[in-house]
């Protein structure tokens, strides 16, 4: 080794040596303080979900494939037949395992080590609902809902062409639209509004989880300006015992009927009542049509009109699948041409329960369905007819309700048109859990 590298290595050496001395010297005359800040441990925040907290799980989530069952779920996540069967058993009387529907999410919480066993299982038939199975300890099966929060909105508009057009423009669901159209159903025709009416309205949107939404919940109060006439719609709960709640008017009048004016609720008239109707088709020979046709995609829900009893849940050739429902002694209502029937001959319905979905059965060109409507055994135009109202507000609430509608009314007139708002505002935030 020659005499230059000798050199560079004895003074690496000393230089080595001397960082040591200064070291030792550091602690006997100083001793080092490590800053408390330097020693915190980041602890994660907790995040709640379906009632668990999250960190204390290895969470894995899909959806319902299919083919999938409850069974082939939980053996994909290494739980055994016997202890599947023992979860199905303690959990039926609470959820049946059998009703997993393809598409609908589901959450499963594992242990949090290397085995990540399954001790959750979460299913979600619907953005509100969730159904618990926990297998952590004993077997216990509940049903929940997530947190949902009410926002109260204001939004006006002028209709140009009509008011879902007019909704569409300010980034509001259609959803709206329907729900006016079935509170003012025999106020207004909302397929023969004018150019220029007007609305205001004041309703509430719905959000799962303070962030996620989930539609138009209820409409609170409305003006329609139709004709140059103005049309108040105050909602307001006439039972609170059952939670019964109606639209009224500012003299307390029911806007609705013992009917509802159409079957279906995503509707569009086709063909009206006409005894004097011709077709082509048919060499242009009057074919009178003694029924409303209300044009809607196959598989919209068909609601009973009015409460009544079942009394034909049959098919013929002309009608397709069709149901039948005596009111009362008086009015008897029939709908055709449906996809499938949801009741029985004998079945008790209430206004507005499904009976049906909307199909092509029978004779028709197109999926609709077929509203005809009885008065003491002969067909007519429930649009021409005086039909009963339905149950007014009590005298003991009037009163009550006269008082809560003055500041909504108050709030109505104060709302400002599109020329002035264009978009909807938030007016009020309530969380229910």
């Amino acid at each position: 080794m020659d005499q230059t590298r000798i050199t560079r290595l004895g003074k690496r050496c000393l230089i080595i040596f001397a960082i040591i001395l200064g070291l030792n010297s550091c602690k006997e005359d100083k001793p080092l303080i490590i800053e408390e800040e330097e020693l915190a441990v980041v602890i994660p925040e907790d995040i709640f979900e379906f009632g668990f907290n999250l960190n204390d799980f290895y969470v894995k989530r899909d959806t319902v494939r299919a083919g999938d069952s409850f069974g082939e779920i939980m053996q994909r996540h290494k739980i055994g037949y016997p202890q599947i069967f023992q979860i199905a058993e303690k959990a039926r009387d609470s959820f049946d395992i059998r009703k997993l529907q393809i598409g609908k999410p589901y959450t499963i919480l594992c242990s949090k080590d290397s085995l990540q066993e399954p001790k959750c299982f979460i299913y979600q038939p619907n953005r509100e609902e969730y159904i618990v199975l926990n297998f952590q300890d004993s077997i216990h099966a509940y049903t929940s809902r997530k947190p949902i929060k009410y926002v109260e909105k204001e939004v006006s508009g002028v209709i140009s062409s009509n008011i879902s057009e007019t909704l569409d423009q300010k980034g509001i669901s259609f959803i709206l639209a329907y729900k006016m159209s079935d509170i003012y159903a025999w106020t207004i025709d909302f397929t023969r509004l004018q150019k220029g009416d007007r609305f205001k309205v004041i309703y509430t949107d719905k959000y799962i989880d303070d962030t996620i939404y989930a539609g138009i919940d209820n409409i609170k109060a409305a003006v329609f300006e139709h004709k140059k006439e103005n049309f108040y719609a105050f909602e307001f709960e006439t039972d609170s015992v059952k939670g019964l709640k109606d639209y009224f008017s500012e003299e307390a009048n029911n806007l609705r009927r013992a009917f509802l004016k159409a079957p279906v609720e995503y509707k569009r008239i086709s063909s009206r009542y006409n005894l004097k109707r011709r077709i082509a088709l048919y060499g242009n020979k009057i074919r009178p049509h003694k029924g409303t046709d209300f044009s809607a995609s196959v598989g919209t829900p068909i609601r009973a009109t009015a409460n009544g009893t079942v009394t034909k849940s049959a098919y013929t050739r002309g009608n397709g699948n069709y149901v039948k429902i005596r009111h009362n002694t008086t009015y008897e209502t029939q709908y055709l041409h449906m996809k499938k029937q949801n009741v029985k001959v004998g079945q008790y319905v209430k206004q507005g329960d499904v009976i049906g979905w909307v199909g092509m059965t029978g004779n028709t060109s197109g999926p609709h369905v077929c509203y005809r409507f009885w008065k003491n055994g002969k067909q007519v135009d429930p649009f021409r007819e005086k039909l009963p109202e339905a149950e007014p507000i009590s005298s003991v609430l009037k009163a009550k309700y006269l008082e809560y509608i003055a500041p909504l009314k108050v709030q109505l007139d104060t709302i400002k048109f599109e020329v002035e708002t264009a978009q909807p505002s938030d007016k009020l935030i309530t969380q229910v859990n």
